[in-house]
């Protein structure tokens, strides 16, 4: 966590704490939020750094794409950034409460919550105003089945590969152009191929897995997020590319060593630059090395990734950089990393 600060969302929360309902269940929960939740019966994620955060305050967590098992009377939503991704966990609660059930959303200002009475009008639901206040805003309505478009899966072509996407991922159905730089940099370091073992961290929609995969590597892809484990999963079998894909949060808990490492990290928590993520990946990658083996990072040009590299690694080579990304090879462990 960046910030110890209550959260906006989480202020106006507290003001309406008597209004709301005490078990209802609390969807999409934001890091920044999970922290200073109220304690509730349960709470449905899809993120698994949320979940870990959730898990230590003693919250009943429920992580993935499927609706829990256990039935809610009603739901909390925290309003995505991502307006699509809002309007997939608003079809997913009206499809899984029963009909009627309260239904209330907040959001920040600067977060897209502003759109949700339209969103709400143009579904045929009703729309309450509860409160406005700390440049957020809380609204009600009941489920009632609803569809939209916009929530669906998807598929697009780059580089040769049919890719799933779903508003829930990472560059929403286009090729990110960090990762483009990427792959055509590893195109050039291994012209005939990959024969050992690599893993992608921070898979997304799968197109890093993808690439390594079709040049011959024995793939493995995690991300912390179950929407990017799921679109990678559909974007191997559209290939008939084989990989194991799973849930992580970088490399905890990843025993096996590869021989190479790539990734594309994230380094943006909301609205905010937050490069703790990729700096655990260069801190844990040494130890998840094989002899030989090397960690190939792209990132934006102003993160300053390089220290840590140099910390962890005996060689640190800029192997290409643009104006905008910055590619960055790192070999050699340095002693105090090795297994």
């Amino acid at each position: 966590m960046a910030s110890h600060t209550i959260p906006p969302v989480c202020q106006l929360l507290e003001r309406q704490a008597s209004q709301l309902s005490s078990d209802a269940c609390q969807v999409a929960v934001p890091l920044s939020a999970a922290p200073f939740l109220p304690h509730t019966g349960h709470t449905w994620v899809t993120d698994l750094a949320v979940a870990n955060v959730l898990n230590q305050r003693g919250q009943q967590v429920h992580l993935g794409l499927a609706a829990p098992d256990q039935r809610s009377e009603g739901a909390l939503l925290f309003w995505p950034k991502s307006h699509a991704l809002g309007l997939w966990w608003l079809q997913q609660l009206c499809h899984w409460l029963p009909e009627g059930a309260p239904i209330e959303i907040i959001g920040e200002h600067q977060g897209g919550i502003k759109r949700v009475p339209k969103v709400l009008e143009a579904a045929g639901l009703a729309c309450i105003r509860l409160d406005n206040a700390r440049r957020c805003s809380l609204f009600a309505t009941h489920a009632r089945p609803v569809s939209f478009d916009e929530a669906e899966w998807g598929e697009y072509s780059a580089l040769e590969l049919k890719l799933a996407t779903h508003p829930g991922v990472f560059a929403n159905g286009r090729l990110d152009a960090g990762t483009d730089m990427l792959l055509a940099r590893l195109a050039q370091e291994f012209p005939k191929g990959i024969s050992g073992s690599a893993l992608d961290v921070g898979c997304g929609d799968g197109i890093i897995s993808l690439w390594l995969a079709r040049a011959g590597a024995k793939v493995s892809a995690l991300d912390v997020d179950a929407f990017a484990v799921e679109t990678t999963k559909r974007s191997l079998a559209l290939n008939g590319l084989e990989g194991e894909v799973s849930i992580g949060d970088m490399l905890e808990g990843v025993d096996d060593s590869f021989d190479l490492i790539v990734s594309n990290p994230p380094f943006h928590q909301a609205r905010d630059v937050d490069i703790g993520p990729a700096r655990r990946l260069i801190e844990q990658a040494p130890s998840r090395l094989r002899p030989g083996g090397k960690l190939y990072i792209v990132a934006n040009v102003f993160l300053p990734y390089r220290a840590s590299l140099e910390a962890c690694f005996e060689r640190v080579d800029t192997l290409e950089e643009d104006g905008r990304y910055r590619i960055y090879r790192a070999s050699s462990p340095r002693r105090s990393y090795k297994r």
